[in-house]
């Protein structure tokens, strides 16, 4: 499998890696006020009084992986690459859920998709340039995917498993992807998957799929990123200490429209310490706070009290849960596993996270498309459990005193998620003790089947903002002898059927189905194969000279630039 969903949420960076493994997963608001151009006001919010110009400096806790985006991996890289990069398809540069919709960027449109569901057709927009001058052209399309794979991009299976000659390329067995046909006089580019692929679109938006001028070596460029289309341009790269963010002087040729021109120059500079982060934000010494870093708890009160009108907690596509092996005793039980939902006290659990949690009880997080409306099937996850009814449910699945093994990390706060939860085990009528594992090694131990984890801490985030990416954990071919993702080992004919049904269809039309991916989250919630207890939040935190309500917090990338604007 390419995709990987399981993750570590509280380490320093929010990276798209699992723990132990290599590497494998955020608005329209427009520098457009005295143009008036009628094409790009398209879900603009009001221009306001933002000022134009002048650099914005924005502190990151983690240096990125790489900004040559052809290697890039972490959610530092892309934050900064994503405005830089821009693919065929990108993401409108909105708040929430409408932050997940694609929508074109180098191509004129959407695709044209085949009835089979296995080619996509585009055409490029006319008298694209990239950041150096250069044209654009559709054969640098084909140049940037090999480059991308060349380079082993730590997605790149999702490139290779589904583009027609991506195996072959990568292994050397072919001199260029046979499933990608150009043709620069007419624009077009035509790319053929091995079978339908649905969330395909939102492969081809990360900073990874997008053009590159076919001169770009086909070697990592980590100081000195390559051009590219967008409305930045990364420039005075300092490994692990600074890079810069300068606007593109060939933008304003090509406005795309739905794409932010960008309002100030940015300064980023790498800050280890949150303590530190923290408070030249508070200051005013900088003026963004990494949205992927914690507010040291001695300093939240201070910044909640004197920062409230520039601070704020985000919801993130992203949560914690316990799972609950099916395959084993007393979860093989579905009283047992109702049982648990019913005790936990999501409220409590959100309290050991120095409040960074939303209680929630469905698997699909807030903000992905597909996450139920309905009540929770077991209680309001923001009021207290019912723990009467389940020591009940325990007493009637015949299953009291059964022994549990409740496995977790030493990271804080996952280490206190667990000690929590091993209590309220032991108080409906289980017996469990705890097994923590170092926190590296943690999902390794855990995904290995002979380990027979009965129970323990887990929690994920999206690769894109597809439900079939984090349905991948509750998929029975994700079952494996090693690398397991599905923990609980669910096999359902019900869920089978239904990703079968649902993960072909193509992103672009993922409206057309989201009211059966909420059906499907609502029946997983009530067959309680995970007890899913809260989705993370992120601050959003800038200084006095930042124009707050104009920053876009996006559900892919966080923070998102090109929206910074000095009131």
């Amino acid at each position: 499998m390419s995709n990987h969903v399981l993750r570590d949420i509280h380490n320093d960076a929010r990276t798209p890696v699992r723990e132990g493994e290599s590497n494998v997963n955020r608005v329209l608001r427009l520098f457009v006020c005295l143009s008036l151009l009628p094409a790009v006001l398209v879900g603009l919010s009001a221009c306001g009084s933002s000022t134009s110009g002048g650099t914005i400096t924005v502190l990151m806790g983690t240096a990125p992986d790489s900004l040559d985006p052809g290697i890039g991996a972490t959610t530092q890289s892309m934050e900064a690459t994503w405005i830089a990069y821009t693919g065929l398809v990108t993401y409108a540069h909105s708040n929430g859920e409408a932050g997940t919709k694609l929508i074109p960027g180098a191509a004129e449109s959407l695709p044209t998709v085949s009835s089979d569901g296995k080619t996509y057709t585009f055409k490029l927009r006319p008298g694209l340039v990239y950041s150096d001058g250069t044209l654009v052209r559709a054969s640098d399309f084909a140049h940037a995917i090999e480059r991308t794979i060349k380079l082993n991009w730590g997605n790149k299976g999702m490139l290779t498993e589904h583009i027609v000659g991506g195996e072959a390329f990568d292994k050397g067995k072919a001199s260029s992807i046979s499933g990608i046909k150009t043709d620069d006089a007419t624009g077009t580019i035509k790319i053929t998957l091995t079978v339908p692929y649905g969330p395909f679109l939102n492969v081809l938006a990360f900073p990874a799929a997008a053009l590159l001028p076919s001169s770009t070596p086909m070697s990592a460029q980590p100081n000195n990123p390559p051009a590219g289309i967008g409305p930045y341009e990364i420039t005075n790269v300092i490994s692990n200490r600074s890079f810069e963010l300068k606007r593109n002087p060939n933008w304003p040729a090509h406005s795309i429209p739905g794409i932010p021109s960008g309002h100030a120059d940015i300064d980023v500079r790498i800050v280890s310490n949150n303590q530190s982060e923290a408070e030249q934000v508070l200051s005013g010494s900088a003026d963004v706070f990494d949205y992927n870093d914690t507010i040291p708890p001695t300093l939240i009160s201070k910044v909640e009290s004197q920062a409230s009108e520039r601070y704020a907690k985000e919801p993130t596509v992203s949560g914690e849960f316990f799972f609950l092996n099916v395959k084993s005793k007393p979860f093989s039980s579905p009283l047992v596993r109702q049982a648990v939902n019913w005790a936990l006290d999501r409220r409590a659990l959100d309290r050991l996270d120095s409040g960074m949690l939303q209680p929630a009880c469905f698997f699909l997080p807030t903000g992905m498309p597909g996450h139920p409306t309905a009540p929770c099937p077991y209680g309001d996850p923001g009021a207290a459990p019912n723990l009467a009814k389940a020591k009940e449910l325990v007493k009637q699945s015949g299953l009291a005193g059964t022994t549990v093994s409740v496995w977790g990390q030493a990271r804080s706060p996952h280490k206190e998620f667990v000690d929590y939860y091993t209590g309220v085990l032991n108080a409906i009528g289980l017996k469990a003790t705890e097994k923590i594992v170092a926190s590296e090694q943690y999902y390794a131990t855990i995904g290995n089947l002979s380990t027979n984890a009965q129970t323990g801490w887990a929690s994920f985030s999206q690769d894109f903002p597809n439900p079939s990416d984090f349905y991948q954990l509750l998929d029975a071919h994700s079952i494996l002898p090693k690398e397991n993702h599905n923990l609980s080992q669910v096999e359902d004919p019900h869920i089978q059927s239904e990703i079968a049904s649902l993960s072909p269809v193509p992103s672009s039309q993922l409206d057309s189905v989201v009211g059966r991916w909420q059906s499907l989250d609502e029946y997983t919630a009530k067959q309680a194969y995970l007890a899913e207890f809260g989705y993370d939040e992120a601050p959003k935190f800038v200084s006095q000279r930042i124009d707050f309500g104009a920053l876009v917090f996006h559900p892919v990338y966080g923070d998102d630039w090109s929206t910074l604007a000095l009131k």
